[in-house]
């Protein structure tokens, strides 16, 4: 699995104009978007250490200046699925699509890193697996790193 983490101020999706996910951060707070990307050889196990990687990913400010954790401060979690995550772009100009894990074995897996990170305590919102989604994000910092489990 492969997942783009960016650290945001705003964050939606909306699909055929309804908001179907947004993050409620007001205050100054932070939270995460999380770009979820399955091969065919991911599994659910991959799925919750991902999910803990995430939580546990120490890249927002903390009250007192440390650098904290989503779990460390409660911030909310986007997830979206993101196929395009493993195109292959090796030769010419058309991205490869191969590596990308077809729909019925990748929702169910995108569907399990949010699961898990729920029952690891997170508030989580999601985007429409499948659908043609509008994401709109500030990216704090910016902070944005490539995460492979």
């Amino acid at each position: 699995m492969r997942a783009v983490i960016q650290r945001v101020t705003e964050a939606s999706v909306v699909v055929d104009g309804e908001t179907v996910g947004a993050l409620d951060l007001a205050d100054g707070r932070t939270g995460l978007v999380a770009l979820v990307g399955v091969t065919h050889d991911d599994t659910e196990e991959l799925a919750a250490k991902l999910a803990d990687k995430i939580w546990r990913l120490r890249i927002l400010d903390g009250d007192d200046g440390r650098e904290c954790s989503a779990s460390d401060v409660g911030a909310p979690i986007l997830v979206i699925s993101q196929f395009t995550l493993y195109a292959n772009t090796a030769k010419g100009r058309r991205p490869s699509w191969n590596a990308a894990a077809p729909g019925p074995v990748a929702e169910p897996l995108v569907s399990a890193v949010s699961d898990a990170l729920r029952a690891a305590g997170a508030t989580v919102a999601t985007g429409r697996f499948g659908a043609d989604m509008k994401v709109r994000l500030v990216n704090d910092g910016p902070v944005t790193l490539v995460l492979e489990v």
